[in-house]
Parts: structure tokens; C-alpha cells; sequence
């Protein structure tokens, strides 16, 4: 499924799925991805700023603060977030967003990422004369293109023309 991130069109992925006895690549980002994607983006809003409460991102983004500590946990071992103890404490960005992809953020909360088990997989029986194949590593390519060369710097300059175009209505 294509859709559009901040002007930039993006395969939404998750790990695969079992379905009955086998697994099942599936399209589409999981919860962990999209809300863990938008906290962070939220912490880069706040860039230099400070710390930013989880009760802040929570209400503004509909996500209960216990998951949230959970895919902050995650990112925070990363080493892209500290946190700041006390009643001003919160998270923050441990870089700079120039320096943090949207492919490192995904990674992290969700995984390796794939189109298609078969790429996963060490040796494929099929792989010197499976035509599919091909179309699936270009997926993933393109996929990894994107999301590996957007940075939050760049989600932040795309939300403020959104925001501008909105004012100009």
C-alpha cells in the first residue's frame, strides 16, 4: 500500500505474519513504527527546546504513555534519545535531526524490514530463475532509498510548507 509521509510516498511494512502454518510478508507498518516514527518527529519539534513529556506526546498524538516508554526504551538504547529525570524532565533527541533517518527510527522500533520472505532468506532455491525476485529486491531498494535518506530535519521542513500552505487557504 503507497501512501504519502510528509510529501514523500512510502511502502508501509511490517514483519511477517503467520497465517494458518505459514508466514506471510504483510505491507504495512506496525504500531511500534508509525506511533514510535511520530514521537520522535515530535521530539525533533522540540529540538534544542528541551525535554518533552511523554504526557505531551501522548495527548497529541493519541498514544498511551506506557507504549510510548515502551518504544522509547527501544530507541533510547539506540542511543537517539535521552531522557531527563525530574518534574521538567521528559525526552529529547540525543542528535541532531540531520543526523537521524527515518530508516534508523524504523529499524530500530520494528526490525529488519522486507518485501518479501524469499529476500530474507540466505539461499533461495528458485533465486538464478525466479523473475519476481528481481521486481521484489528493486521494492526493497526503493523502500530503503527513501526511508534511509529522509531525515528529521527534512520531516520538520516539510511539516513547516504544510503548515504554510494551510495559513495561505
Amino acid at each position: 500500500m503507497l501512501t504519502n509521509l510528509l510529501g514523500y510516498n512510502i511502502i508501509y511494512l511490517i514483519p511477517s505474519e503467520k497465517v494458518g502454518n505459514e508466514r506471510r510478508a504483510v505491507m504495512i507498518l506496525s504500531t511500534k513504527g508509525r506511533y514510535g516514527l511520530k514521537a520522535v518527529f515530535e521530539l525533533s519539534l522540540n529540538y534544542g527546546l528541551g525535554p518533552v513529556s511523554l504526557k505531551r506526546i501522548s495527548e497529541k498524538y493519541n498514544i498511551s504513555e506506557n507504549y510510548l516508554e515502551q518504544l522509547f526504551a527501544k530507541l533510547k538504547k539506540s542511543g537517539y534519545i535521552d531522557t531527563i529525570r525530574g518534574a521538567q524532565g521528559g525526552y529529547m533527541l540525543a542528535k541532531d535531526p540531520k543526523e537521524l533517518t527515518v530508516g534508523m527510527i524504523l529499524r530500530t522500533l520494528e526490525g529488519e524490514m522486507t518485501t518479501s520472505e524469499c529476500l530474507s532468506k540466505e539461499i533461495c532455491s528458485r533465486e538464478s530463475t525466479c523473475a519476481t525476485r528481481i521486481i521484489f529486491e528493486k521494492i526493497e531498494k526503493s523502500i530503503s532509498d527513501v526511508i534511509d535518506n529522509i531525515t528529521l530535519a527534512d520531516m520538520y521542513e516539510e511539516h513547516k510548507n504544510i503548515i504554510t500552505e494551510e495559513k495561505l487557504k
